[in-house]
Formats: structure tokens, sequence, C-alpha cells
């Protein structure tokens, strides 16, 4: 079952703060009111060179987040091992990664396909609060669009994502968490009505 943390590494980085949640109320509480114009970085796709450091630097964004069970490295790992990152950016400054964001298909009972999930989405500790999470977050929704993506869904801080675009949908829903906490931004066609359920990556222990 997902824990609280899964896609927030990412809740801070968007706003950098929650550098450190991945899919879940509670991973990240963005902050940037008070941050400086961010730099842009590179912001590209993952190469199976990045995999090692991917790991590195989920696991350092997630270690002091509240409400997680520290598994989102493990959760990465394995939807690419499934086959499931279906978007997966890393933010690259010089010659170094800061950041990562992955997005993967979920499922909705009442049968509608092209719908994804954001994270985890993680920011390095020391440049948490640059900017760096919304530079990823807006990069990987414009991939997803691409991709021709009907809608995503993420879990976390409600104020933070409806800068993006995201707001509760009552018709959809993450059993076991509290409504407002699950967001969703529809990019073609209508509005799904079911249950959503992330694949079982999410439940990787080790």
């Amino acid at each position: 079952m997902l824990s609280a943390g899964v896609h927030a590494a990412c809740e801070d980085i968007v706003d950098d703060k929650h550098d450190a949640d991945r899919n879940l109320p509670a991973e990240t509480r963005p902050n940037e009111h008070h941050k400086s114009i961010p730099m842009p970085i590179l912001i590209r796709a993952e190469t199976p060179a990045d995999n090692a450091v991917i790991e590195q630097l989920t696991a350092a964004a997630f270690q002091n987040a509240p409400h997680t069970n520290h598994t989102e490295q493990f959760i990465v790992h394995a939807l690419r091992r499934a086959g499931q990152l279906s978007v997966s950016l890393v933010g690259q400054d010089g010659n170094q990664i800061v950041g990562h964001v992955a997005i993967s298909p979920v499922s909705l009972t009442c049968g509608m396909t092209g719908w994804y999930g954001l994270g985890p989405i993680s920011v390095s500790p020391e440049r948490q609060g640059q900017g760096i999470g919304t530079q990823l977050m807006q990069s990987a929704l414009a991939e997803l669009r691409c991709l021709g993506g009907a809608g995503c869904v993420v879990l976390g801080d409600p104020a933070y994502y409806e800068r993006f675009g995201f707001s509760a949908q009552p018709g959809l829903v993450l059993p076991g968490v509290p409504a407002e906490y699950f967001q969703a931004i529809l990019f073609s066609g209508n509005w799904p009505v079911g249950n959503v359920s992330y694949h079982d990556a999410f439940d990787a222990a080790e």
C-alpha cells in the first residue's frame, strides 16, 4: 500500500520543501514564497548510467521527510524494472544530478486508460528550496502531455499542487487517503469516475 511519502520528496521539491515526498498527504509542504528566483537547470531523460545516482539521491531526499516508509528509492527501481517508468527525468546542474521525477501508469476501476501518477519526485537536500522541484514538475507534465496522457494524479499538499493545475475530483478516489490530498489534472477527454490504484512497485520494500 502507498505510504505517505511516496510522491513528495518532490512536493517539497516542488516548493522544494517537500523534496522528499512521494505519493501521499504530507510528504511535502511547499514553501517557495521566500525563495530566490530559481536558476534554470538541464532537465533530461534518465539514462542507465544515472540509475545508481538516482537511487542515492532519492534516499537522501526522503531521509528526514515525514509520512514516509523511506522506500521511495526502491519504488523507482521497481518501476524501472517492471517497465513502468513512463516518464523519468533528472535535473542536472553542471555534471551533478540534483533532482529526479517519475511518472507511471495508474489503473482506474472504470476502465479508462491513459492515466498516470506523479511521483516519487526528489531533490538533493542541499538544493531544496531553489525551485528545482518546480522545474521538474513542469517538465514532467509537459512530457506526459506529449505522450498523449489523458490525465495525471498526485498525492500531496493541495495548496502546492494547485499551482500546477491539480485539483481534488470527487469522482476520483484513492482508497484510504483523505480526499483533499489526492488531486488530478485533466489533459484530454472527460473526467473519469472510479477508484485509482498504483502499480505494485509502490509496495517495494527493498
